[in-house]
């Protein structure tokens, strides 16, 4: 009996994942009618149908829905298996694209050095940044993402967790603003003026609201937007306040137009960490990149620690 072609193994388990022929090529990086061969292919080795037709979806079989767990765990192990070990592994002759799922703030504040140092270690590794939309430990789980960063979440157990550095929130203003002419801001200069939100979520009130609920004081949300970059615009252009983390600052080329401040009112400070599965825990390409982040930004952060 001849041995099955295991590459159908990899698109098995894309396919299982994406549920969808034409995500699964993206995956792939196939056209959609080679791999609409490839999962005819793999129904004549399972005898079963995979991916059937739900109206205008496509839903997995119940044998494809058992079958999934087997299909990753399975791929996982063989490229553990055929990852180089640590005695013969090489920064310099790495070849691999990270995909690291991270908020604009951290890519903004650590990107530039992050990419620069990696490139100088190891000139044939790509970085890519995805968008973090949400909290989800599924990018992680089903190896759509090399690590994740951010803030500490439920995750799920078995996600492993290592501190990068702590920040904290500061409020930004354009530099001819009125309370740029202050030397602190006050509770009521604070809640006198409009505020910019920047919430991916598009939720409208959060920790300030709550700080200063338990002051029995209010502030008036005139935007909500996707992201840092869009508050602090909306903030340049206008009176509104943008509240955005200290070390965002490190590379913005707008800080000469900005001007800081210390929130008046106390908040905690929050840590960032990155985080990974424990299948690539030992992959010496992958540890070498974590221990990278650590570097980058313990440095960035001991630079910058005065903002």
């Amino acid at each position: 009996m001849s041995d099955p072609d295991f590459n159908l193994l990899i698109a098995l388990d894309v396919l299982l994942t994406e549920a969808s022929v034409a995500a699964a090529a993206r995956r792939l990086n196939l056209s959609s009618s080679a791999m609409s061969r490839t999962l005819s292919r793999l129904r004549d080795v399972t005898g079963d149908p995979i991916l059937v037709r739900a109206g205008r979806a496509m839903v997995l079989t119940p044998w494809a829905e058992a079958t999934r767990d087997r299909a990753r765990n399975a791929v996982q192990e063989a490229r553990a298996v055929l990852l180089p070990s640590s005695e013969t592994f090489s920064v310099q002759n790495l070849e691999r694209l990270f995909t690291v799922r991270a908020n604009d703030g951290f890519v903004v504040a650590f990107g530039p050095p992050l990419i620069a140092a990696i490139a100088q270690a190891a000139p044939n590794v790509c970085l890519r940044f995805a968008p973090k939309p949400e909290k989800n430990s599924r990018y992680l789980r089903e190896g759509l993402v090399d690590l994740e960063i951010g803030v500490q979440s439920n995750m799920g157990p078995e996600i492993r967790l290592q501190r990068l550095f702590e920040d904290r929130f500061i409020g930004a203003v354009r530099k001819n603003h009125p309370l740029a002419l202050q030397p602190s801001v006050s509770l009521e200069d604070y809640t006198a003026w409009g505020h910019v939100v920047a919430a991916p979520d598009g939720t409208v009130s959060g920790f300030v609201d709550e700080a200063l609920a338990g002051l029995g004081l209010t502030r008036k949300v005139a935007s909500v937007v996707p992201g840092f970059p869009t508050a602090l615009s909306v903030a340049l252009a206008s009176d509104l306040i943008a509240l955005v983390p200290a070390l965002y600052l490190i590379n913005q080329q707008m800080t000469d137009k900005l001007h800081v401040f210390e929130l008046p009112f106390k908040t905690r400070s929050f840590t960032v960490s990155q985080m990974w599965h424990p299948r690539m825990e030992r992959d010496p390409a992958h540890r070498w990149l974590r221990q990278t982040i650590v570097d980058v930004c313990q440095r960035q952060f001991k630079e910058k620690q005065g903002l």
